[in-house]
């Protein structure tokens, strides 16, 4: 039988080793584990390959692997649910979107995230733009002439769009809202399915991705009119915005940014805020991303915050103005 002085002296050992113990574990570096990023969009989309390039970049960087994980489902609002319930301890990340972040707020009657609570915004990782195609035989050879036509006969002309609630169907939206004009929505189950009915004349203008419009576009197919962000792109140098076309106030861009779980440590968002901001200056991501018409930023915590409030005000007024919402 171990005597009361015994059993004292054994306890204090015990605890001053798990104390030891604990006082090693947190001391080791961040990370020293692998880092899950989720991205809320199946594979081989942008977003995607957006993700997976910074995977693979910052996986050399911290010496530690960054494993994607595609959690799709309810326009990304799955996955993005997904990083909530995660520890925030800098081994769960996601590569959210406009859409996830600014648009389904407003869009869905319910989601089961708070974008301002639920998220420590770690920065914008990437921008992409969209451009604006029309069939061939329409009348219209520039935007102002687009926009004239379509006042002139009100809801003769549709808008093509890869489904309700999509970042297509709310920039044509936009596009109504900003010239005053009125355009019958005809929404596709994605813009591939929309594509020929627009090479058809069935419908005349569509917003795409210019990596999935350049091939029909430099077929000559279809006819690009001006591209949705701010300054022309590089891969349609010819192209003009369509601020510049007659529409000052139309910019739209789609936002690729990282985040962590809310209260996740400051000094852990930092350093993974200066190691993405590293990654997505290097030739190989630059080379990637604009494979996917997409240009990095590697933003800091503040701007993306910021950005993801002033395209969620935007986009709440287009959604209210349509009367558009999803179950």
């Amino acid at each position: 039988m171990k005597s009361p002085l015994l059993s004292a002296i054994f306890t204090a050992l015990g605890i001053a080793s798990l104390s030891a113990m604990t006082s090693v574990a947190l001391a080791q570096p961040y990370p020293n584990k692998p880092i899950r990023l989720i991205v809320p969009f199946p594979p081989g989309g942008a977003t995607d390959i957006i993700g997976r390039t910074l995977a693979q970049k910052l996986s050399a960087q911290l010496g530690q692997a960054v494993v994607v994980d595609n959690k799709p489902g309810a326009g990304g609002t799955l996955g993005s649910t997904e990083l909530t319930k995660a520890a925030p301890d800098g081994y769960t990340l996601l590569l959210a979107t406009t859409s996830t972040h600014s648009i389904a707020p407003s869009l869905y009657k319910s989601i089961a995230y708070n974008v301002e609570k639920d998220f420590a915004p770690i920065g914008e990782v990437a921008t992409a733009t969209n451009v604006l195609i029309v069939t061939n035989g329409l009348a219209a050879k520039d935007v102002r002439e687009l926009i004239a036509l379509a006042k002139a006969e009100p809801n003769k002309l549709n808008f093509a769009s890869s489904g309700n609630g999509t970042v297509v169907h709310l920039q044509s939206e936009l596009f109504k809202l900003n010239s005053g004009t009125q355009i019958t929505h005809v929404p596709y189950k994605g813009t591939a399915l929309a594509i020929p009915d627009l090479i058809s004349g069935q419908t005349q203008m569509l917003f795409d991705s210019i990596v999935s419009a350049l091939p029909h576009i430099k077929g000559g197919k279809v006819r690009a009119l001006a591209v949705t962000s701010a300054k022309r792109s590089s891969l349609l140098p010819n192209v003009p915005t369509v601020a510049e076309s007659g529409l000052p106030d139309y910019v739209v861009d789609t936002y690729f940014g990282l985040y962590a779980p809310a209260a996740t440590p400051r000094d852990i968002v930092d350093r993974l805020q200066r190691e993405m901001a590293t990654a997505v200056q290097s030739a190989e991501v630059k080379e990637r991303f604009a494979s996917q018409g997409a240009e990095p930023v590697g933003g800091t915590s503040a701007a993306l915050s910021a950005l993801m409030k002033t395209e969620a005000d935007k986009w709440r007024r287009v959604i209210t103005a349509g009367q558009i919402k999803i179950d």
